[in-house]
């Protein structure tokens, strides 16, 4: 039986939208809309239980690596479905209770398990959301936070060929023996740790030069070069044909000419923006080149009373940025849609990391954006393996890289990669918000000794500005 509703505000997407709704929204009705599991993709498939894999393979993988140190030590067996069950034995209940509070404790709020899209609007001027299920539900105001989705090549797509994304691969039943994954980005980094350090065979197939291309080059050039020592990495090559194998498992062939067989294909290609499955068209909402919803820094599209917010309109597919971006249209729908004091998202220093081994962190430009852009730039690099913690731990491969203004000690961009980056990097985050230069970030402070911080603090006091 299908029904209208009228609501107040409509929140297409459980992800961060789920956490606007709070008291001050109490005496609003309002719809939430997910199609997908509760919570979004970071709760459920993305930041969070990837984190937990990789902390297990974190541990397996100092084991293993133990004996440079003294200490003789060996991985004897991986409970895979044992880690399996650990991860979302915790994550799935924080799932099912975000729902359950918002269907059993929010009267003011209705969730609908359905997928929805707009249908032009009705004679008052209201939206109208149309589920897959039939209902329709009649919103004066929208949110957009309907995320991002696995990109599929088309050859693979095209092949029948059984692969996994990320919304599936850590739900295997067993460890795969030999992996596939397509793609050079940090999702494909990421399990590639996971798995490799856990005991499979990883191989994966890049299309580009290197991995983690978008990285400063430094970075991803030694990237690379840790990677092909661990794995079987294919650079400039492609998918050009897929199958599945009578007995199981997948054939890729490569455009090289060659061919690989493996238990499991991982498809980590890259993400798309949702907005092309909504039909913005019927309201008068666009899409950019990259498929994102445009939108003003307020977070307002095109038509008048939806906003949106995260992977489905940012240029950033990061949760700390879809947060901050949820708050800011929080506060923006709390003021009103023509208000003179709307707060605005602030994209100036948006940080990011990649939890693959070696670690990996950066903010900021790369030395090759800072030099397109005109700056007259110094540029330090500190090895790791230079400060104390760095040389207790052996550490031959990381370093620490700093790009600052001449003349007036600026900081343009940091970029680490190796032990504890993305904790490390929190320092220059926080003076490049806060405009403190490279000397006063340096020495304005006490930095413990002999903490891996000090990699940060030699480097700053390196750099000739």
């Amino acid at each position: 039986m299908t029904a209208t509703q009228v609501v107040d505000l409509a929140i297409i997407g459980s992800g961060s939208g789920n956490a606007i709704p709070d008291d001050r929204f109490a005496d609003k009705t309002l719809a939430i809309f997910e199609e997908g599991v509760y919570g979004g993709t970071c709760l459920n498939v993305g930041c969070i239980p990837t984190k937990m894999f990789v902390y297990a393979s974190e541990v397996a993988e100092i084991a293993t690596h133990g004996a440079r140190l003294g200490v003789h030590a060996k991985v004897d067996s991986v409970d895979w479905p044992g880690i399996v069950e650990r991860v979302f034995g915790r994550i799935d209940p924080l799932s099912q209770g975000g729902k359950e509070y918002r269907v059993d404790r929010c009267e003011n709020i209705t969730v609908y398990d359905s997928h929805v899209e707009f249908d032009g609007r009705d004679d008052d001027g209201r939206y109208r959301l149309v589920t897959r299920d039939g209902d329709t539900v009649l919103a004066t105001e929208v949110v957009l936070a309907a995320g991002s989705r696995a990109v599929i090549p088309q050859v693979i797509a095209d092949s029948g060929v059984t692969y996994h994304t990320n919304n599936d691969v850590m739900r295997l039943p067993e460890l795969p023996e030999r992996l596939i994954i397509a793609g050079s980005g940090y999702i494909a980094a990421e399990f590639a740790h996971v798995f490799g350090a856990l005991g499979s065979h990883v191989s994966i197939i890049a299309r580009g030069p290197a991995l983690l291309r978008k990285q400063d080059a430094d970075v991803s050039n030694r990237f690379t070069q840790v990677a092909r020592e661990k794995w079987d990495v294919r650079l400039e090559t492609t998918i050009t044909d897929a199958e599945d194998l009578p007995d199981g498992g997948v054939r890729v062939g490569l455009s090289d000419g060659t061919t690989i067989e493996a238990d499991v294909l991982l498809v980590a290609t890259g993400r798309q923006p949702n907005g092309d499955r909504l039909n913005l068209d019927s309201v008068g909402i666009e899409l950019d080149d990259e498929g994102r919803v445009r939108c003003d820094q307020h977070g307002r599209t095109a038509a008048r009373g939806v906003w949106t917010l995260g992977d489905v309109s940012s240029p950033y597919q990061l949760k700390h940025v879809a947060n901050h971006e949820q708050r800011v249209v929080q506060a923006n729908l709390l003021k009103g849609w023509d208000a003179t004091d709307l707060d605005a998202f602030d994209h100036r220093f948006v940080p990011a990391a990649v939890f693959t081994h070696p670690q990996i962190a950066s903010v900021g430009l790369t030395e090759e954006e800072a030099l397109d852009a005109g700056l007259d730039v110094a540029v330090k690099v500190q090895a790791y393996g230079d400060v104390a913690y760095g040389w207790a731990m052996e550490d031959t491969t990381g370093f620490c890289k700093l790009i600052a203004e001449r003349g007036t000690g600026r900081l343009l961009g940091a970029h680490l990669i190796g032990p504890q980056a993305p904790t490390v990097i929190q320092p220059v985050i926080q003076a490049m918000h806060f405009g403190q230069t490279a000397h006063e970030l340096a020495r304005g402070q006490y930095w413990i000794h002999p903490a891996m911080p000090e990699v940060l603090e030699n480097a700053l006091l390196g750099l000739e500005i």
